[in-house]
């Protein structure tokens, strides 16, 4: 058992002389910063990107790993669609952890720069989706204007993300 596990593990005050609050910065590309430098290491930026997730109590976006936790910022999204499996049997997000999960259409939502948001890890966190998954929306297409996508029989007119959920 992890101590993540416990119930009050983020409700327990830091380790002597730190913070819950880090330098770590996820930028709107999908790219981790600490102390202004580029996370360059590609483990430790996986490990970072399998860390995401939400504080249970404040619903700030957090980086755990089960044995600490800490806030971190965010650009944009907390998490980024990597690319779409689009299959018979349901279409699938791959976010940039390489966990995938199925995708519920109705969160999806339109950005003002056009670009596609979806909600993800249980609805808790959203996702942006990067150039190479957009793309793979193609298929699912059935409107340009408005953006129209059809998803496992569901018919879904993209909302404006600053309305959407």
């Amino acid at each position: 058992m992890k101590p993540g596990d416990h119930p009050d593990f983020y409700r327990l005050a830091p380790p002597p002389g730190a913070s819950r609050d880090s330098t770590i910065r996820l930028d709107k590309e999908g790219r981790f910063w600490h102390d202004g430098e580029r996370v360059e290491h590609q483990a430790m930026e996986q490990a970072l990107r399998s860390w995401v997730a939400v504080h249970p109590d404040d619903g700030r976006p957090i980086l755990t790993n089960g044995y600490d936790w800490c806030y971190f910022q965010v650009d944009d999204a907390p998490l980024f669609v990597s690319a779409l499996h689009v299959r018979e049997s349901g279409t699938t997000l791959v976010l940039f952890d390489g966990t995938e999960e199925l995708l519920d259409p109705s969160t999806l939502a339109l950005g003002a720069d056009g670009v596609v948001y979806a909600r993800a890890r249980g609805g808790t966190l959203e996702a942006r989706f990067s150039r190479h998954a957009q793309t793979q929306l193609e298929p699912l297409l059935v409107e340009a204007e408005p953006p129209t996508v059809s998803v496992g029989g569901k018919t879904v007119v993209l909302p404006d993300r600053r309305r959407a959920g």
